[in-house]
């Protein structure tokens, strides 16, 4: 009897395995903030079970959230395992997929043990901050495996660099977003929200004051903001492609509103609620100055992954835009 041929996944089918990768690094955070946000951070005082030797959570409040947000990272773990196992049983196997999806494995563990540490720690506030870093890491990762679902990659591909100017000022915006996400965990982890519940061992705050943290995270926030308006300004005036105009657009557009949800938040003393909305404009950030840096670059589309824009462009029902 002939051998059967084992199927193999092709390059539609991976990209939603990664995005589902992408996506699940989004949720993790929102739910981690959740746990903070609601006093739950030691609702499961032990790691990995809950209780000691009782595994799942108790019929507390604090212990179902806690619980929860565990089981969201279980799911994440399995889910970037099948997107690896995607990528190696691919019909094109691509070294870029495979590191990719193996670093986010790598990380997503990483960061689980992290949170071991930091329950045991009593919820240290440096390591809380080093927690959401490197889910912000794992976001940019996140984002960085889908575009490479959708793009071809690797040795004689096509990489048409948009304008070498403008692809150097995009990797040096890493520094002053860097800045402004590391001034506003030190904000998060000088104000009111610890993670902890009344009746629970208090944990502690950065050795700074609120007011002070904020100021600082304001001034990060008003270089960034500085920057990106300038530099779509310069790329309005230059003649730079319309995609590195798009791109700067969205980070000036989502950047002015976090702002402005910032500045409510912290005339509004904090609510839970905001804060957790403010969490989500720093991950739409990340994923904006990801992708602006990935999008430096022209390179032809995966087969079979073209937008309904790009589908339509090549049978030559719509004007393709100007390079």
């Amino acid at each position: 009897m002939p051998a059967t041929t084992r199927r193999r996944v092709t390059g539609p089918v991976f990209r939603w395995f990664a995005l589902a990768s992408y996506l699940s690094m989004i949720l993790i955070i929102l739910t981690g903030e959740a746990v903070r946000l609601t006093g739950s951070g030691l609702g499961c005082p032990d790691w990995p079970t809950c209780f000691k030797y009782q595994v799942v959570a108790s019929s507390a409040l604090h212990s179902k959230i806690e619980f929860g947000n565990r089981l969201v990272t279980l799911a994440l773990v399995v889910i970037v395992g099948v997107t690896f196992l995607a990528a190696w049983w691919s019909e094109r196997r691509r070294g870029d997929l495979l590191w990719l999806s193996g670093g986010l494995i790598l990380g997503v563990v990483a960061n689980a043990v992290l949170g071991a540490f930091v329950v045991y720690s009593k919820l240290n506030p440096y390591l809380v901050s080093l927690h959401l870093l490197l889910s912000l890491a794992m976001v940019a990762l996140g984002v960085t495996l889908y575009h490479h679902s959708k793009y071809v990659y690797g040795v004689g591909a096509r990489a048409d660099v948009r304008d070498p100017y403008y692809r150097r000022v995009a990797r040096w915006l890493w520094l002053p977003f860097f800045a402004l996400v590391l001034t506003g965990t030190a904000t998060t982890g000088s104000g009111p929200h610890a993670g902890s519940s009344q009746g629970q061992l208090v944990a502690r705050r950065l050795p700074f004051a609120l007011s002070s943290a904020a100021w600082v995270h304001s001034l990060a926030a008003v270089l960034f903001i500085g920057l990106v308006t300038g530099l779509l300004i310069a790329i309005w005036h230059s003649g730079a492609p319309s995609a590195l105009a798009l791109g700067v657009r969205r980070l000036v557009y989502v950047s002015l509103l976090q702002a402005a949800i910032g500045v409510t938040q912290y005339l509004t003393h904090l609510p839970g609620w905001l804060v957790e909305i403010h969490a989500l404009g720093a991950v739409a950030l990340t994923i904006g100055v990801t992708q602006f840096n990935l999008g430096q670059s022209a390179r032809d589309r995966v087969p079979g992954t073209a937008t309904a824009v790009t589908a339509l462009t090549t049978a030559g029902e719509l004007t393709p835009e100007p390079a």
